[in-house]
């Protein structure tokens, strides 16, 4: 206002001909501004004209009846009197944080001469009943009663004996003595609070003086002067400690503090069962209370950051909110359309509403009947509520509950603005559950079959921040949501297809909405969209196939539909991060197929991944763009083509480089990728050059057992591809020790993995010998008893590579290896049938194992083997039951001699 006010001055100054229309311009908009500061302090005088029950003063009342009670009913008020809480928090508040924001102080429990126990609440409002203790030690904060100016006030009125003693002359003679000291302090209380107000404007004086008025300054030095010659009686005064008294509330005081108006509720109706039953702790899990709790100590020490160096804004916003307290509902709407006027996106105009009260008051008019006041109210809610702290306030104090019967309404844009506030709230946990709770779900999920698009599109933001919460896609699929979404993915405005997929991805996550998603025709409109110019509808639509693309058929119906042309080409757009992310997610996960392992060779996919592992990947691409482009080089990488590609592509370096980082997750696909390029001798060259055997190597000690598995599964083609493999492996100081060691594992991956190796590492005879030494034969025999067919297989390769060196074949007999071996014959699995016909043919060598082999019936099965096509199964079965046979056949010829 000022500004137009200056520039107006300086246009009818400069010109002669419409002079006379600036200066009528000039004049009304003085006169506007004139009216507005005349409004703002009347309202102003009218809200701080009531005076609020105050921590200070409920603590007075307390320590004076608590001087009164015992057990004689002639000289005592009341048997007993004491708070359910007895810490205080710094403000003088003993109400839990979450129930200091709905403005409650204190929980009282008075024991009377004639009657029951009084539990008793202390608001900011008034005094009033709750509804008790329960047996097992909850508080039911719920208003049992009507508002009593003061805790004296309620006791009479509950209370016959207690009036009745109160009216003695001792108790008389008392409460005349607490009436002076409360003058006094009241006195106080005001002299201080009009210095504070005068310290405030002077230093804003002296702020806008700073910024080059002089004539301004010298005005602001004078008042401050003045304010400085304070007579030395009335320091004194102010020095002067004075102890808190009662404080009662005036006769005409409204008990929730809010307009003479009836156009809209009191603030403190919002403490009802229905409303406030979601936000008290004992509603939730032990976990969830105290990460709750933690993140309202950060909401509450936030507060106290924002103390300092406020700017002007902050205070104009809390005026404004003191309207909409005290306002009619004219001067509300222009309240709330003045609020609008702030940029809401700033946290500091976020805090100044919350901070001054006005989230409780904004609330308060969502349950008014006025759709102007609701609209108003939600609009601003909609923008302040993006921010974490006001988030939790606005879960606090109820707001969702409110906001989930709005949903039902019939005016259009009071649904839209309720679900994108709904929208905005439900980015945490219980704000989530409160909604489900409350049947939001169920009416989000009808506002996509609105024929109006931006309902559609307002409900569809709103699930997709449910949908974060796995209960509630379970509601959301029985509420019908899935043949929704497929219509408004086919059908849908563009502005709605965001929400739309970024719902189905948030889903996409259990297996039946995959199932669904396939079954629906959804592919194929998510590939159809990945091709738009929308980068955040190509990211989540890429998002979505990553999730998807864990089933096989949805694989190939990517491929039959064309996504993979797209995929490739969006590995262009290294600027955005979350865009590659999602396209190289996509890229890994339907590169499991070999048919798209071949389409993405077609379209030289290797090189623009590899490309993206230049130096220093995690600063330049992010973390999660790396973990997706490792993996989908492993995948790729099962082709000798593509191995070769990666070699020629110099991708073996940075892959080899990788395997040093910390990323648990990273260093399980790197050690996959550099497994796979170890498959070409080549390839084990440059690793082996690198020295990365040795840091799979050291792996191995990771304590995460993916990176253990993931690291000894690599471990077994580098063997395998090596020169000098025996060399190579005893060139590490402990290893073998270690490898043996972890046959202790108790992830059966890990226990596979390293069987697997062994048998590898066994083909030397020197490393044979070492893992002998370090006790390998017990602790394979230990884990035939295994019963998965993985383990089994890798094993059984394990114990018929250690059967070459010394005494392990009988070493194996002696720890009952043989008999849970030849029960592995009787899988169906041709792989772990070789394997084990490898090992009993070691076996079979020694005669002792031949015996136990006989008696538990391993001829039957070996014979039904010896038929296999498998030549090396039909070689191993054969060899074995020749061994018996011969050990059968001397038998006889010894009886006989």
């Amino acid at each position: 206002m000022e500004q137009i006010i200056k520039s107006e001055q300086a246009k009818s100054e400069n010109d002669g001909a419409d002079g006379e229309v600036s200066r009528q311009t000039l004049r009304l908009f003085t006169s506007i501004q004139q009216l507005d500061m005349r409004l703002l302090n009347l309202s102003l005088k009218k809200v701080s004209a009531s005076i609020r029950v105050t921590p200070s003063s409920i603590d007075a009342e307390m320590k004076l009846i608590q001087s009164l009670c015992g057990s004689d009913e002639s000289t005592c008020l009341l048997k007993a009197i004491k708070y359910t809480r007895k810490h205080a928090s710094p403000s003088g508040c003993r109400a839990p944080p979450w129930r200091q924001l709905c403005g409650e102080i204190c929980y009282i429990v008075a024991d009377p001469f004639d009657g029951d126990k009084l539990t008793i609440t202390a608001h900011t409002a008034g005094v009033f009943l709750n509804q008790g203790i329960l047996q097992d030690g909850d508080e039911q904060y719920d208003r049992d009663g009507e508002y009593c100016k003061d805790l004296l006030t309620l006791l009479k009125e509950k209370s016959d004996r207690f009036a009745e003693n109160l009216s003695n002359q001792d108790f008389k003679a008392k409460l005349s003595q607490m009436e002076e000291e409360q003058t006094m302090y009241h006195d106080g209380e005001h002299e201080n609070a009009k210095e504070e107000g005068n310290e405030k404007k002077g230093k804003g004086k002296s702020d806008h003086a700073a910024k080059g008025k002089g004539g301004d300054a010298k005005k602001v030095e004078k008042e401050n002067s003045k304010d400085s010659k304070k007579p030395a009686k009335e320091e004194e005064k102010k020095s002067k400690k004075l102890e808190p008294t009662l404080q009662t509330l005036p006769a005409s005081h409204s008990p929730t503090g809010g307009s003479p108006t009836q156009h809209r509720r009191s603030v403190a109706k919002r403490t009802s069962p229905n409303r406030m039953r979601h936000s008290t702790a004992h509603d939730y899990t032990d976990d969830e209370s105290e990460s709750e709790s933690e993140d309202e100590e950060e909401v509450i020490d936030r507060r106290t950051d924002m103390a300092a160096d406020l700017p002007s804004e902050y205070w104009q916003i809390q005026k404004l909110v003191k309207y909409l307290k005290a306002g009619n509902q004219t001067a509300t709407v222009i309240a709330l359309c003045s609020l609008r006027d702030f940029n809401l996106s700033q946290e500091t105009c976020q805090l100044a509403i919350r901070d001054v009260g006005g989230l409780e008051i904004l609330i308060n008019l969502l349950e008014t009947e006025e759709v102007k006041c609701k609209i108003g109210a939600l609009k601003i809610l909609r923008e302040i509520s993006r921010n974490a702290y006001i988030r939790r306030s606005i879960a606090d104090l109820g707001g969702l509950q409110v906001m989930v019967d709005i949903l039902s309404d019939r005016d259009r844009d009071l649904k839209c603005l309720s679900a994108e506030t709904i929208a905005n709230v439900a980015k945490f946990k219980r704000a989530r559950k409160v909604v489900a709770q409350n049947g939001g779900i169920e009416k989000l999920v009808q506002l996509l079959s609105s024929d109006d698009s931006e309902v559609a599109r307002c409900g569809a933001s709103a699930l997709w921040s449910c949908s974060k919460s796995k209960r509630n896609k379970n509601i959301m699929r029985s509420a019908g949501v899935i043949p929704l979404l497929a219509k408004l993915l086919a059908q849908g405005a563009p502005k709605t297809l965001v929400p739309v997929v970024g719902t189905l991805q948030e889903c996409a996550s259990q297996p039946s909405y995959r199932k669904a998603i396939r079954t629906e025709n959804m592919i194929q409109e998510l590939v159809k969209h990945m091709k738009s110019s929308d980068e955040e509808l190509q990211m989540h639509c890429a998002s979505a196939i990553f999730k998807c693309a864990q089933d096989k058929d949805t694989r190939d119906l990517v491929r039959i539909h064309g996504g993979l042309d797209p995929m490739v080409a969006l590995l262009n757009r290294r600027e955005n991060k979350d865009l590659l992310a999602a396209a190289t997610g996509a890229i890994w996960k339907c590169s499991i197929s070999p048919e798209n392992v071949k389409r993405f060779q077609e379209l030289k996919a290797i090189q623009s991944l590899v490309a993206l592992l230049s130096d220093q990947p995690e600063q330049k691409i992010g973390m999660e763009v790396l973990i997706n482009v490792v993996g989908a080089v492993a995948e790729c990488a099962q082709d000798a083509a593509n191995r070769e590609a990666i070699r020629k592509a110099n991708g073996i370096p940075p892959l080899v480089s990788l395997l040093t980082s910390t990323n648990q997750t990273l260093l399980v696909n790197v050690c996959k990728a550099v497994g796979k390029c170890a498959q070409d001798s080549d390839n084990m060259g440059i690793i082996d050059r690198l020295d990365g055997v040795r840091l799979l190597w050291s792996l191995l000690k990771n304590p995460n057992p993916e990176v253990q598995a993931a690291a000894a599964w690599a471990i077994c083609p580098c063997i395998e591809s090596a020169r000098e493999a025996g060399e190579l492996v005893r060139s590490f100081v402990g290893g073998l020790e270690l490898i043996v060691s972890l046959l202790k594992s108790e992830n059966r991956e890990v226990l596979a993995s390293v069987c697997s190796a062994i048998a590898n590492i066994a083909k030397d005879e020197e490393n044979l010998a070492v893992i002998t030494d370090h006790g390998v034969v017990a602790s394979l025999a230990d884990l035939t008893k295994e019963s998965d067919e993985l383990l089994r297989t890798h094993l059984a390769e394990a114990v018929s590579r250690c059967c070459m060196w010394g005494h392990n074949r009988e070493a194996f007999g002696r720890y009952g290896a043989v008999a849970p071996l030849v029960r592995y014959l009787n899988t169906k699995d041709t792989a772990l049938q070789r394997t084990t016909a490898r090992a009993l043919h070691q076996l079979s060598k020694h005669p002792q194992n031949c015996i136990v082999m006989h008696e538990e019936g391993v001829v039957k099965p070996l014979l039904q083997l010896v038929g296999s096509g498998d030549e090396d199964l039909q070689e191993a079965s054969a060899n074995c039951l020749s061994n018996i046979r011969r050990l059968a056949l001397a038998n006889q010829k010894a009886r006989k001699e």
